[in-house]
């Protein structure tokens, strides 16, 4: 049976889940990116140079769809195409010096906002916290309401 307890536990995780993407999205829009980029770049820094036929597949979106991101990221000065050393047809999208360097930033800034939540927890309560969550997206992952996300051991 849900108690209240359990509604309040929900609207604690859906409070978080609104700060943080406002927090995000605050700070992509100061580096001139959209969360749809940033996913591309994020897809691009795990696999290196890759084909937009490789990003579409990694993003599950059409290859329209990543054609205009990547167009996006062009014109912005992000990435940059080039041909495929082995397949005439294709190209490969690349970071330009911008994209690498915004990408580090990125990553320092995710060390940081980390060590902001975390490093004053003790471990105790961090190991649980990240237990429960890991037992949340198990379920959401079971119901077919979440992804894997890279890094997962799942």
């Amino acid at each position: 049976m849900i108690g209240d307890r359990h509604i309040a536990a929900l609207d604690q995780i859906l409070e978080l889940v609104v700060l943080v993407n406002d927090d995000m999205t605050r700070s992509l829009a100061r580096a001139g990116l959209t969360v749809s980029r940033t996913h591309l770049l994020w897809e691009l820094r795990r696999h290196g140079p890759t084909t937009q036929r490789d990003l579409a597949a990694a993003l599950k979106v059409s290859a329209r769809t990543v054609t205009g991101l990547v167009d996006g990221l062009e014109t912005t000065g992000f990435v940059s195409r080039q041909p495929h050393p082995t397949d005439r047809r294709a190209t490969l999208v690349t970071f330009t010096e911008r994209g690498r360097q915004t990408v580090e930033a990125m990553e320092h800034g995710q060390q940081e906002f980390a060590h902001l939540l975390f490093a004053e927890m003790p471990a105790e309560r961090f190991d649980g916290f990240t237990a429960g969550l890991g037992e949340i997206l198990d379920r959401l992952r079971g119901i077919g309401l979440a992804q894997s996300q890279p890094g997962d051991d799942r």
